[in-house]
């Protein structure tokens, strides 16, 4: 008698948070292969369905009749596979996530939900029969005019139609409605000629040749240039070489807000399309990109921190712009640093990958000082432009409207009168920081939030009419009397960007005074429609710190910078490295073309080592500086860190799971083997917000002198984290090389 062929099961990463895979039988009937690894199936999971990715394949371990079948296998062909499959796995083991988790985070969501891959044939845009002949009678000299002359001849892509027209689509749609226009599918490859750009500095053409040399190999290289001195001419001709050697491309940005302006460059200065992929897009959109990516079609994405799961399957170059930016860093979910994650991946792939920064990372810094990064640098600006002149203002005992001092007034009516722009930088939105009476000393508190000493202030917003607290997004109207006392004199205290725009706008009612600040910009593409309404004409920005890195205003000569002082003395240890990276971030703004910049740094601290040593030595003093206290005391990036974060609606229970956690450690300390050093284990300590929305919040902290070290504690610990009973009480998780310990 015949023997029986093994029953194939089928291990099933799915989106739960449970460090496993969930083992199901294929479809009756099915030949299953190798190449179902990586494609995704529709399980049933309780009385739920939920769609997961195949990560392997295997065999029973008991009777194969307690295994339910899987309802669909919804690809054709492995949708993860390879090289980026691999790196999720890394993703997976080094942030201590379940590996159903990371797939979920790096498919966009309409291909979470199960949806097929789209379709991503470019498209674009000709005028109709009826579009020719009805083109004499639209208006001369009217956008919808000059649309419907641009597309009349041939059809033109709308990558070259957002490149040359802002908010066409909008116009074309009107022309669309009349029949006068329609969208046509272009062929595969095709192309438009970019426009040649600017010719390369001796310092960028050395880098090019860097990047160039590297060719089809791993290469991390450090792109350290000075705020305006051209690190995107370099990064476009490294890209264009890319391009010629039929490769692809991957550029990340920190922000969305810088995401149009680079299309817009790219798109101009390359010849083929630009995708994007950011969270500012539809669903649909972001599928599409990423669609276009895997299907090897797309050449060049541009993208924020998630676009590092885009599909490379022609890889030739990874770019990390700003690389030092906390918004590389993943707050909820998983964990993963983006910059991180790209380094990995260029790895894997074999391709250069560089990181660029005015003020790099010290974790960066530390690699290219060690000689394990090649350390790329671009000491002087581009072009005519010059380095700003910084002056600190002793604001201690002056009088300040709005919270400038006369010096800053004046120097921004100077500003103004030679018509050039001027840029008003204050790290805090709203109106003022909190609401105070005047009579019993009251302040409105978060109800819901606490920090360490007291309740969270309520920023006031809407010039006085709203409180919000920005911690937790609780919302009410100001009081029209103090709770506490009955008076009404309720003030307003300390400035926000709302009330330096107020201030400005009062003291230069005949000036363009624009707000920069996430209330301003929260639509699509608003910090570009902010930007664009001043344009090169006179006028005064108002902003936070979105405004502080990658925007070029060449006719912006002026930048203060109002309240830095709440940076000099956090107890965060990194801290001192993002208020340094901000201060030269912002003062870059100034005097990027062939008009002198200047800053005026208003402080209550003149004398401050941080502020002194940026003043007299720049960012290569502070960081040298730095580095040192860092090393002495082993910290990050002498030392590795993680923290292990529980929440829930009372203090006890998280107290409780935290001490199990910490004695489950000692535990695995107490049983390494002979020799083995672990982790020093600090806490269980408050959270620097010890109350979020209305939970307690407190946390470990983890250090080891070793990365081996705290990942080995790290992967017996987890499991026994997961079988612990207190830890179905609380909501916890672990995050890897914090980049804050809040």
């Amino acid at each position: 008698m015949p023997s029986q062929s093994p029953v194939t099961v089928l291990h099933v990463a799915l989106p739960l948070p449970l460090p496993r895979a969930f083992d199901y039988l294929p479809p009756p009937a099915a030949r299953v292969d190798a190449t179902w690894v990586g494609r995704r199936v529709r399980v049933p999971f309780g009385s739920r369905e939920l769609v997961g990715l195949i990560e392997s394949l295997g065999v029973p371990e008991d009777s194969p009749t307690q295994l339910r079948h899987v309802l669909a296998v919804l690809d054709d062909e492995p949708l993860l596979h390879g090289e980026l499959l691999g790196s999720l796995r890394w993703l997976a083991r080094y942030y201590h996530a379940p590996l159903g988790e990371a797939i979920a985070t790096a498919l966009p969501a309409s291909l979470r939900a199960g949806d097929a891959l789209p379709e991503t044939c470019a498209y674009g845009w000709v005028l109709t029969e009826a579009g020719r002949t009805g083109l004499p009678s639209l208006r001369k000299h009217s956008r919808i005019r000059a649309l419907a002359e641009r597309i009349a001849a041939a059809v033109v892509d709308e990558d070259v139609l957002a490149a040359q027209c802002d908010d066409w689509r909008a116009v074309m749609r009107t022309l669309a409605k009349r029949d006068f226009a329609q969208r046509v599918a272009l062929p595969r490859g095709a192309m438009h000629a970019g426009i040649a750009g600017p010719a390369l500095n001796a310092a960028q053409r050395e880098a090019v040749d860097a990047v160039l040399a590297a060719g089809d190999r791993f290469a991390p290289m450090l792109l350290e240039g000075v705020t305006g001195s051209g690190k995107t001419e370099v990064y476009l001709a490294a890209i264009a070489d890319c391009l010629a050697r039929g490769k692809q491309a991957l550029v990340l940005v920190p922000e969305i807000g810088l995401t149009p302006q680079m299309l817009r460059r790219f798109r101009t200065r390359l010849g083929v399309p630009i995708h994007a992929l950011h969270s500012g897009l539809a669903d649909g959109e972001r599928a599409h990109a990423w669609a276009s990516m895997w299907r090897g079609e797309g050449r060049v994405l541009v993208g924020t921190r998630s676009a590092i799961f885009t599909p490379l399957p022609e890889a030739g170059l990874i770019v990390v712009d700003e690389e030092h930016d906390a918004s590389y860093k993943q707050h909820e979910g998983v964990r993963y640093h983006a910059r991180d994650l790209a380094l990995v991946r260029a790895k894997a792939l074999g391709v250069p990958v560089l990181l660029g920064s005015a003020t790099p990372s010290l974790e960066s810094l530390q690699h290219a000082l060690a000689g394990r990064y090649a350390h790329l640098q671009l000491r002087q600006r581009a072009g005519a432009a010059k380095p700003p002149g910084v002056r600190v203002h002793d604001v201690r005992g002056r009088t300040l409207v709005g919270g400038l001092s006369p010096d800053a007034i004046a120097a921004i009516a100077a500003c103004l009168a030679r018509g050039e722009q001027a840029l008003v930088f204050r790290n805090r939105r709203g109106y003022a920081p909190v609401l105070l009476c005047h009579d019993c000393g009251w302040s409105a508190r978060c109800a819901r939030c606490d920090a360490a000493t007291q309740g969270v202030a309520m920023t006031v917003h809407g010039g006085g009419r709203t409180l919000l607290c920005h911690h937790c997004g609780a919302r009410r109207a100001a009081p029209r009397a103090c709770p506490d006392c009955g008076g009404l004199a309720l003030v307003p205290q300390g400035n926000g960007t709302e009330r330096i725009e107020h201030t400005l706008a009062e003291r230069f009612p005949d000036a363009t005074v624009l707000r920069v600040d996430r209330g301003t910009t929260r639509h699509r593409d608003g910090l570009e429609k902010q930007l664009a309404r001043l344009g090169d004409a006179p006028g005064i920005l108002v902003g936070t710190q979105m405004l502080a890195k990658g925007h070029d205003l060449p006719n912006l000569t002026l930048v203060c910078v109002v309240g830095v002082d709440e940076g000099l003395f956090s107890a965060d240890f990194r801290a001192p490295e993002k208020l340094a990276q901000l201060l030269i971030q912002v003062a870059g703004r100034g005097g990027r073309a062939d008009k002198p910049g200047s800053v005026l740094l208003q402080t209550h601290h003149p004398v401050h080592p941080l502020l002194s040593t940026l003043l007299t030595g720049g960012y290569p003093a502070f960081a040298a500086l730095e580095l040192a206290q860092r090393e002495a005391v082993r910290l990050p990036p002498y030392g590795y860190l993680a923290l292990l974060r529980a929440e829930a609606a009372h203090e006890a229970l998280v107290q409780e799971f935290l001490r199990d956690a910490k004695a489950a450690m000692h535990a695995i300390v107490r049983n390494a083997e002979h020799g083995a050093v672990g982790p020093s284990v600090l806490g269980p300590l408050p959270a620097p917000m010890p109350r979020r929305a209305g939970r307690a919040r407190w946390q470990l902290q983890l250090s080891a002198t070793r990365r081996p070290a705290l990942h080995a504690a790290l992967d017996a610990w987890i499991p026994r984290l997961h079988e612990l009973k207190s830890a179905r009480k609380v909501r916890w998780s672990l995050d890897v090389d914090p980049v804050d310990l809040d």
